[in-house]
């Protein structure tokens, strides 16, 4: 039979386990502190959210967390990874399940409000958009060669802070026919990271 001081001994050692158990879980945990996505034209990531397309993985909980470095189309994302922004846990994002994401109707020429919505806005130093050129393959990832590299809308920003509810008015480049992507690129000011969002389209 144990000593009462044997059992002092063994509770003060269990409660040690206890805490760095807890510890270790809450240090080896990543934390997702999320930050935005694009809207209209509605993303992948936001597609996902909404359930409007299945066996997306980690992305349907976190649309807002699409972040890898800056300075696209220099540096940035891998070609091939640029709807994931790198990121593994996001992979389903680049896959382009045979042409079955759900896309937006546009119109070569007209205006459009590109929207975001933001759940952490931060120092900012704009947001680009960028489509993919007549002729590309829509079978394949996205990469740099599959677009135009010369965004059709810049929002400059300076370092201010967006609302949490983006709009910026532009309009759709023209030369485009069937399906097309659009990548949204939101560069953060005081980070070296930007935000990636992949939105489908149809003309």
């Amino acid at each position: 039979m144990l000593s009462q001081r044997s059992w002092k001994r063994k509770l003060r050692m269990a409660g040690i386990a206890v805490g760095a158990l807890a510890l270790t879980v809450c240090t080896s945990v990543p934390l997702a502190y999320g930050h935005g996505y694009s809207t209209g034209p509605i993303s992948r990531a936001k597609n996902c959210q909404e359930g409007n397309v299945t066996n997306c993985g980690q992305i349907q909980w976190e649309p807002q967390s699409v972040e890898g470095p800056k300075g696209f189309p220099q540096s940035g994302p891998a070609d091939g990874k640029l709807c994931s922004a790198g990121l593994g846990q996001f992979a389903e994002l680049d896959d382009q399940r045979g042409g079955t994401w759900p896309a937006t109707q546009l119109q070569g020429g007209q205006g459009f409000t590109f929207t975001w919505h933001l759940t952490a806005p931060h120092s900012t130093t704009d947001f680009k958009y960028y489509m993919t050129k007549q002729g590309w393959d829509p079978t394949q990832p996205l990469t740099r060669a599959a677009l135009d590299l010369n965004p059709f809308l810049t929002v400059t920003m300076n370092g201010t802070r967006p609302p949490y509810d983006v709009a910026h008015p532009g309009t759709i480049p023209s030369g485009r026919t069937g399906r097309h992507m659009i990548l949204a690129v939101w560069t953060i000011a005081d980070t070296g990271n930007a935000f990636y969002q992949c939105s489908d389209v149809t003309f």
